[in-house]
């Protein structure tokens, strides 16, 4: 089977693809991945055949992927929610497609197009998900990807690991964040833009995470049954948040501040509740399909 999958050009949209896909690939499957150059370099290392589409660098518009899909003429077409102009564009031309999400459906106005219709590969947890998604759905276990790199060396009993993504991650909220944690007796790891980290690896070994509320934090430390504190910034993390409060697996500091962040982080390292919520979900994660499970049933879709 050849399966052509498609997202926008960043980190958080692209990386949560890769998992399905690898498991196409090592199942046999001829893989593409439409995609802006920025993500070519891991891509290519993992062998998934990624290329540009057209002019396109972030989103990918009909026009881009228009001439590609005729070109690579796939027997399944995988949309990442980001780029809503090529499930369209395929479904208009009658190839088979499914939606990929990244996270828990989002709500309007938060700069993307909410899909429309169509069946979902859903990476959320179903006690989590937005309770006025209700499309076909393929549940998806969340499996993180992250490039290889070092986990610093263990040097305290906790370890609390604070990251605000690839775009929220300025020097003045990563100061505010930490600046108080210092006083806790607790590892601080911190993951900037300039120096970023094998994720999954860190949060392994994590006590707490802080962080922005980004979809591939928040799942990747619920998938460990890590607690979370959240300062929402944009985009989705808003609905996370209050998600992740909601099932009691994190909190959300009133403000945001390094004495109110380290209050929070105190909570959770001294209160077992917050680590046992995160435990039930990452149980119910864990009893998702895998992707390899996932891989082995989409021939049925074509």
């Amino acid at each position: 089977m050849r399966v052509l999958f498609a997202c926008m050009a960043t980190v958080g949209h692209t990386y949560p693809l890769i998992p399905l896909a690898s498991a196409l690939r090592n199942a046999g499957h001829e893989v593409h991945f439409a995609v802006g150059e920025e993500m070519h370099p891991e891509l290519e290392r993992l062998g998934l055949r990624p290329f540009r589409p057209g002019l396109s660098f972030g989103e990918i518009y009909a026009g881009d992927i228009a001439p590609e899909l005729e070109r690579v003429l796939p027997d399944l077409v995988i949309s990442g929610w980001s780029v809503p102009e090529v499930f369209r564009e395929a479904k208009r031309r009658a190839f088979p497609v499914l939606w990929h999400g990244f996270g828990r459906m989002f709500d309007d106005g938060i700069g993307l197009a909410r899909p429309d219709g169509g069946r979902h590969l859903d990476l959320c947890p179903p006690s989590l998900q937005n309770a006025d998604f209700t499309d076909d759905r393929i549940l998806l276990r969340p499996v993180p990807h992250a490039t290889p790199g070092r986990v610093p060396e263990r040097t305290h009993e906790k370890l609390v690991y604070v990251t605000f993504g690839t775009v929220f991650g300025t020097e003045e909220l990563l100061a505010t964040a930490v600046g108080d944690l210092g006083r806790l007796d607790a590892q601080i790891v911190v993951a900037t833009p300039d120096r970023w980290l094998p994720q999954a690896e860190v949060i392994k070994q994590a006590d707490v995470v802080v962080h922005h509320g980004g979809s591939g934090t928040m799942l990747t430390a619920l998938a460990e049954g890590v607690p979370q504190v959240v300062l929402p910034r944009g985009a989705d993390q808003f609905g996370n948040a209050e998600a992740l409060v909601k099932a009691g697996a994190g909190v959300r500091p009133d403000a945001v501040g390094a004495e109110a962040v380290a209050q929070c982080v105190r909570l959770l390292l001294t209160d077992g509740r917050y680590r046992e919520a995160a435990g039930l979900i990452a149980d119910e994660i864990s009893h998702m399909p895998s992707p390899e499970e996932v891989a082995d049933r989409l021939a049925e879709v074509v």
